[in-house]
């Protein structure tokens, strides 16, 4: 991908740098940050060694990592541990059994405090009904549930047992629920009767009922009773959780487990193929995601953590569940919709439960900026002390919006880029970097990153190229559940050695990466080389626009034209002059050779759960082509 020197690259201000405030900066768990990189880049495998010893081991391990099958890597083996023993078992012989692990709300306005006396106890009940369930060491459970409580509880008890989860998030058609069972092998589904999302029920029971009429080996449904509406029932088969957890015994040993034993499948989006179930083990997992958090968002024990992200994806599953119990943080969890009743229900949350740290999504930023600034203003925000984003890269309008009118211009913002492959936060600052509005500034200790062209070549500063990780790390995914030459031709051939992501990015002169998307989201328009972000980006940069998404349709001059989907700011009203205004903008921002062929307003975006824009299904639509797999589908 060797840049087209005729290229406008996009304007980014080498002076729009934001540098912490001496606050932040004497607060930091890590204050030095040149010197922490230059150690654990030098010596890898003391600097992850020495972050391993702060958790707890059965016993330790003999080597930190083994490189001899490359690229199938393991890490600390010979250690013995579980992810429970960090998360909650080790946390009941101090006070912080009796410290607030879960703040919950429901959509409804229901409130539950779970403390982590509390969740040990009822992760134990709920590891003896899945042994009474049949469920053994290394067997597959599904879980399909809305944002409850019992969703972590469910995983937890899974893990403390040696079982591997598979979360299907709550939602997924019955065609991607089935797939995933059957792919897994799984013989026991944990649901809800429904959950509650912005004022609708989901029929979660429904789904799993015609799911599991089809060939299947499930021998047992636990379904949790959320809404209290009438679900089917099939007799020998399907029980109440109410009723399996009434009679269960609190007490259960914890697995003693290899670092490398499986701890869950999670499967990637079916957009381009068939979902992948992406592997990751006990040991090294649970020390990624552990420093990484404690890291990257300083968290201290008087912390209220909001990751506002669904348990069901990696985000859920690293930085609610698993990473935030490790480190002993209270963490909230919201059930429903953002907007829900009002275009405040987040802020209100934040304010309610006096939030310090938010992580989300900037699909939600670009929605709650639809709304204008007034109400995130109008209620009281002052507890936040960091703010961070996730799952796509954030344009550098919605970053400055969230900094002004969420954090109030002190928060600084972590902006992360990372995958389900690899576990936890790859490129990421830490409180003490000064950061650039849309990038993820720089690698995160012990993580090697370089940009290369098509060749393997690096790339010089600016030019944009793919990006690769030139070691291992603890984090990452094992292999592909069930395909491990799949996960070996995806990942590891292309350039020999490295891991490839799938992303284009670019460095600039200061080191920092800046992610422009998946290599599929280029366009190519008389030879020049476009990314979809960008365009998108330079559209959100105008003041009446909330969000964009932009595709690549055949021209039989250019090569490629571009098209382009906008929603508008509450406030502003669709017209020819202001679509024409935006194509001018595009032109200002980017070089005439970007503008759109076509701005069309529209009410929504076609995205998948997680809140990334399906853009190949906008680009099937317009050529009136089949859209392929929708299960992904929000709606």
């Amino acid at each position: 991908m060797t840049a087209d020197p005729n290229r406008t690259e996009p304007k980014v201000s080498h002076a729009d740098l934001y540098h912490p405030s001496d606050a932040v900066k004497r607060a930091a768990r890590i204050k030095d940050w040149e010197a922490m990189s230059r150690y654990a880049a030098d010596h890898p495998e003391a600097f992850w060694a020495a972050r391993a010893e702060e958790l707890g081991w059965y016993r330790k391990w003999d080597k930190v990592l083994d490189s001899s099958n490359a690229p199938f890597y393991k890490w600390f083996v010979g250690g013995k541990c579980n992810v429970v023993h960090n998360a909650i078992d080790r946390h009941q012989s101090t006070p912080k059994r009796n410290a607030i692990a879960y703040l919950w709300q429901g959509e409804d306005g229901s409130e539950r405090a779970i403390a982590y006396g509390e969740l040990a106890r009822e992760v134990g009940k709920f590891a003896n009904v899945l042994k009474a369930s049949g469920v053994r060491k290394g067997d597959r459970v599904t879980i399909y549930m809305g944002r409850v409580p019992e969703l972590p509880i469910a995983m937890l008890a899974c893990a403390k047992i040696g079982a591997v989860h598979s979360v299907v998030y709550g939602g997924f058609s019955v065609d991607a629920l089935h797939g995933r069972i059957q792919d897994s092998s799984s013989k026991v589904v944990v649901t809800c009767d429904g959950a509650f999302v912005s004022g609708k029920v989901v029929e979660l029971k429904q789904i799993v009922d015609d799911a599991l009429k089809r060939e299947n080996g499930v021998t047992r449904v636990i379904c949790f009773k959320r809404t209290g509406r009438e679900v089917g029932w099939v007799e020998g088969r399907d029980v109440w959780w109410h009723e399996a957890m009434k009679d269960a015994s609190p007490e259960c040993a914890t697995e003693q487990l290899d670092a490398e034993d499986p701890l869950f499948i999670l499967y990637t989006s079916g957009s381009t193929g068939k979902p992948k179930a992406l592997l990751h083990t006990h040991g090294g997992y649970s020390v990624y995601t552990y420093t990484t958090l404690r890291y990257v968002f300083d968290l201290r024990d008087d912390d209220r953590w909001w990751c506002a992200a669904d348990p069901g994806w990696i985000t859920g599953h690293s930085y609610i569940v698993y990473a935030p119990l490790m480190a002993g943080v209270t963490s909230v969890i919201y059930e429903g919709g953002p907007t829900y009743p009002q275009p405040d229900r987040w802020w209100k949350i934040v304010e309610q439960y006096k939030v310090s740290v938010l992580y989300c999504a900037p699909t939600a930023i670009r929605g709650f900026m639809r709304f204008g600034p007034e109400w995130p203003r109008n209620r009281d925000l002052s507890s936040l002390r960091l703010l961070g984003s996730v799952g796509e890269p954030i344009n550098p309008e919605a970053w400055k919006w969230f900094y002004e009118n969420v954090g109030g211009g002190r928060c600084p913002i972590m902006d992360t880029w990372w995958q389900t492959e690899t576990g936890g936060f790859m490129i990421t600052p830490t409180p003490v970097l000064p950061l650039k509005p849309g990038s993820g500034t720089r690698p995160f200790f012990g993580i090697k990153a370089e940009i290369v062209n098509e060749m393997g070549e690096p790339c010089k500063p600016d030019e944009e190229g793919y990006l690769t990780i030139l070691a291992p790390w603890p984090g990452m995914a094992r292999t592909i559940y069930g395909d491990a030459e799949r996960y070996r031709q995806t990942y590891w051939n292309r350039y020999p050695g490295r891991y490839f992501t799938g992303d284009s990015a670019r460095m600039d002169a200061d080191g920092y990466f800046w992610i422009i998307g998946r290599v599929d989201d280029v366009i190519k328009v008389s030879g020049y080389r476009l990314g979809t972000a960008e365009v998108e980006s330079a559209l959100v940069s105008h003041p009446a626009v909330a969000e964009a998404a932009a595709i690549g349709l055949p021209h039989e001059l250019r090569g490629n034209t571009i098209y382009t989907y906008v929603i508008l700011r509450a406030g502003h009203e669709p017209s020819p002059e202001l679509a024409e205004a935006l194509r001018q903008h595009v032109g200002k921002e980017m070089g005439p050779i970007a503008k759109p062929e076509k701005v069309e307003f529209v009410a929504k975006l076609p995205k998948t759960r997680s809140g990334k824009i399906m853009r190949r299904v906008l680009k099937a639509r317009a050529q009136g082509l089949p859209e392929g797999d929708l299960t992904t589908l929000e709606e």
